[in-house]
């Protein structure tokens, strides 16, 4: 059976890199993960610039011309992915190249995909020594309607305001894209200055999965991108913050016709702890999947919501409750929600539900292995938190997790905040 490759580590210029070596994919998988604080001042900004950077390169300065350029390279892949992880708002680079033994070509591909990638990231068009400001003019535009989007959709629009509420002391109130009004204010010297300073102080992880090697990794990355600093930066490990005390409530009006009731629970386990395999095991059981208390519950038993799920950011610690209601029926969907959450508390978890979870659980993990990029996403984790865990080892603990210690899980969460988005009028 042929071993199962792992990553090689090495640092650049005080760039972390990442290479697993494998002849097992046709196409180079290339990411670039940049990541920063959280901040008032600098999340609008920052969420502006990978829009901005797409646009051209000292190389291709015409948007046309580099988009043309991909497609010389045998129709490579390309894109960005902003969000947020514990306090730090992570920018994500994406590129897929084919390998060079699948196709006639004198250069070498790999290479050049990172002369392309090191140029839109360190090498940007900057006519007048800051960026182009056609590019920025229009890029807040895109980037206007993104905002707007998530507005207008009102199941994020709910998820995204019950997290403001809940940690309105805290960076992680923070939308990853930003706000409008911080928007308006931005012109192409003011955030030219932003992403230098980005470029400088960023955490910065070059990764690659493909039939190359770390050296060669590591030649690419000193030779493309145009940074060179003493050393790494590292991502500090967000502390958990603990809730005690009754829960938060907030109503909020809109004209909307369904209504969305989210809450928010706190958790002092983290991605770090030991306790992760369980706390990933009480959001699997709670709502996770359609077998979940939460589904069965509150939507299948009482049909009192059109949805309803439970997400687990393992990171900063919140499991995140949605649900989708009549209005109406708020204060009975509520008292089930939170009977299933005291119902997990009290041990109340039979054999089935558990062991479908597991099986959820464990499918997801091992799909993982089935994409380059999954299999980045997932070590990733890594470099957040501090922890090392495989795939298998995450498998192997939950697989042997006992309805108690689930339990033990269970009770560090606390419901943090409630939060209904309803119609204006009363019913």
């Amino acid at each position: 059976m042929e071993k199962q490759p792992t990553f090689e580590r090495g640092t650049v210029n005080g760039i972390r890199i990442h290479v697993m070596p494998t002849k097992r994919f046709k196409t180079y998988a290339i990411a670039v993960y940049m990541g920063a604080p959280l901040q008032e001042d600098t999340v609008t900004p920052l969420a502006l610039t990978p829009f901005v950077l797409r646009r051209g390169t000292e190389a291709y300065p015409e948007t046309i011309r580099f988009r043309e350029r991909l497609d010389e390279l045998y129709g490579a892949g390309f894109g960005f992915d902003i969000y947020k992880r514990g306090d730090y708002q992570i920018v994500q680079f994406r590129m897929d190249v084919i390998n060079d033994a699948f196709v006639q070509s004198a250069d070498s591909l790999l290479e050049k995909a990172f002369e392309f990638l090191g140029g839109c990231i360190t090498a940007p068009v900057t006519p007048d020594g800051v960026f182009r400001s056609k590019y920025v003019k229009e890029e807040k535009e895109t980037l206007t309607q993104r905002i707007e989007a998530i507005v207008n959709d009102k199941i994020r629009y709910a998820a995204e305001r019950c997290i403001e509420e809940m940690c309105k002391e805290e960076p992680y109130r923070l939308h990853a894209l930003g706000n409008r009004r911080e928007l308006e204010g931005i012109d192409a010297s003011s955030l030219y200055r932003h992403y230098q300073e980005w470029l400088e102080h960023s955490a910065i992880d070059v990764y690659v999965i493909g039939d190359t090697s770390l050296e060669e990794v590591e030649r690419l990355v000193k030779d493309s991108f145009r940074i060179n600093r003493a050393g790494e930066t590292p991502y500090a490990r967000s502390i958990p913050v603990p809730r005690t005390g009754e829960p938060n409530t907030v109503i909020e009006r809109l004209e909307v016709t369904q209504g969305k009731l989210n809450l928010g629970l706190r958790t002092t386990i983290t991605y770090a702890d030991d306790a992760y395999p369980a706390a990933l095991l009480f959001n699997g059981v709670l709502g996770g999947y359609p077998h979940s208390k939460l589904f069965i519950h509150v939507r299948e038993k009482n049909s009192l919501a059109y949805y309803a799920s439970s997400r687990l950011d393992g990171h900063k610690g919140i499991c995140a409750i949605q649900s989708g209601i009549e209005f109406q029926n708020y204060e009975k969907a509520k008292q089930i929600i939170l009977e299933q959450i005291e119902a997990m508390k009290a041990g109340r978890i039979d054999a089935k539900e558990l062991q479908q979870t597991k099986a959820m659980i464990a499918n997801q993990l091992r799909e993982i292995g089935d994409s380059a990029f999954e299999m980045i996403g997932f070590d990733f984790n890594r470099v957040l938190s501090g922890k090392e865990r495989t795939t298998s080892q995450l498998i192997a603990a939950t697989e042997e997790m006992e309805a108690s210690a689930i339990q033990a899980a269970a009770e560090t969460f606390h419901v943090d905040t409630i939060y209904f988005l309803r119609n204006r009028e009363e019913v």
